[in-house]
């Protein structure tokens, strides 16, 4: 029988574990498809749907609304009917709403179709993140999520590239084909699915696999857990400054070149593949959680430090100083990751992970939904002045992350607030 070796530079890429690879690869695959279709869908929408761009920007945010209003509810659906089969079910619900754009005309069919394609979307993300808790043991997770993150940066990247080539066609033929490559890829990721084994509840040392019942209320009682959340979230504004201030900054406010921007998400996506499951060690429990959050908060500061000078500089001293904003904000989007992941694996209750991922969705978006706005007036109107304050708040967030994560913590040792304390 013929083996293939992989190459051991190679193989540290690769997960540890069988099922971790399966994952991963499913990640890789599902952003291939779904960036295949994002990396067009501006021009999508205004050709061939007919919209104008203030359409496109309205309906947008009526689809975020809902998937936000939605978040919990959506959640409880995988504690009640398991993770794997609602994730399924959305993949698979998911992937047939592309086949829905090509009859898509005009702004009410927009809306409608992203509204729905939002909320299955947000209740697969749920679904998919209580499955990934429950099937690895403690110490697995978080590197496994690691990995994860880092495929589907990569899947996006390649995504990006075929919708660059539909884009580049000298007629619309390959865009119209967009949306029927994105669902057959969607649909593959969706089998894969069903490869999976079921995930339950993993518990004890010995690391049997047993169903738990919740040990306390609902997820919005956890008050700790949802400001632990909100300011993870108003960490994760790193996001903000990368794909939003900093190119619009590049552009507005300093001599360096445009074509620079092509360099510096290359240069993101290189460093988010190379080293997301390194910046991840540690962060398996809540004390290396909390160290990853004040490490992304170090990057985040540093990289607003390094920008603001750039208002000053010319030439190859502004391009490089870019350039290093761009790579320590990069860094602040890798460790505020790993905490993060750790806060939802040592936070969550175990009986209840799909609703605590549909809080998480909601306290991140409370922590993130105003930066856009908030961070481009602050730089592009305050300068340097905005810039200190933008890196302020990230501050302020990282240091309530402590007693926000105490909190939570006692609300789970407590039976879930009910003042009965747990045994062990």
């Amino acid at each position: 029988m013929l083996t293939v070796r992989v190459p051991r530079a190679l193989e540290r890429l690769l997960p540890d574990s069988p099922l971790a690879r399966q994952l991963a690869f499913r990640s890789a695959l599902y952003a291939v498809g779904s960036g295949t279709f994002l990396t067009g869908s501006a021009f999508y929408f205004t050709r061939l749907v007919h919209l104008q761009a203030s359409q496109v920007g309205l309906g947008l945010t009526i689809a975020g609304v809902a998937a936000f209003v939605s978040a919990v509810p959506l959640g409880r659906l995988a504690d009640r009917f398991g993770p794997r089969r609602v994730w399924l079910v959305c993949a698979v619900v998911d992937a047939l709403s592309y086949l829905a754009w090509p009859f898509v005309h005009g702004f009410a069919g927009f809306v409608a179709l992203m509204v729905f394609a939002e909320v299955v979307d947000s209740a697969g993300q749920s679904a998919r993140g209580a499955y990934t808790l429950d099937v690895f043991p403690r110490q697995e997770r978080v590197r496994s999520l690691a990995f994860m993150r880092a495929a589907l940066n990569s899947g996006f990247a390649l995504g990006a590239m075929i919708g660059g080539v539909a884009l580049a066609l000298p007629t619309d033929v390959g865009i119209r084909a967009v949306p029927y490559a994105a669902a057959a890829l969607l649909l593959v990721g969706a089998a894969l699915i069903l490869r999976l084994p079921a995930g339950m509840h993993r518990t004890g040392e010995d690391g049997a696999l047993v169903a738990t019942p919740p040990i306390g209320g609902p997820a919005l009682r956890n008050v700790g857990y949802v400001l632990t959340c909100t300011l993870s979230g108003v960490q994760s504004t790193n996001q903000v400054l990368l794909n939003v201030v900093i190119p619009l900054w590049l552009v507005q406010e300093t001599d360096a070149p445009r074509v620079l921007l092509a360099w510096l998400f290359g240069t993101n996506t290189v460093l988010a593949v190379l080293f997301q499951v390194r910046a991840s060690r540690g962060s398996e429990t809540v004390p290396g959680a909390l160290r990853a959050s004040k490490v992304s908060a170090g990057f985040f500061v540093a990289s607003c430090l390094v920008v603001l000078v750039t208002h000053s500089t010319v030439g190859w001293v502004t391009i490089l100083l870019v350039w290093l904003g761009h790579v320590t904000v990069t860094g602040a989007e890798l460790f505020q990751s790993a905490g993060s992941w750790g806060f939802q694996s040592e936070l969550s209750d175990p009986g209840r992970r799909g609703e605590y991922q549909g809080v998480n969705r909601v306290g991140s978006a409370m922590g993130t939904l105003w930066a856009p706005a908030a961070y481009t007036w602050l730089a592009m109107n305050l300068h340097a002045v905005g810039w200190l304050v933008i890196a302020a708040v990230v501050v302020v967030a990282t240091m309530g992350l402590g007693p926000s994560v105490r909190r939570a913590e006692r609300f789970l040792a407590l039976d879930g607030g009910t003042g009965r304390r747990l045994p062990g």
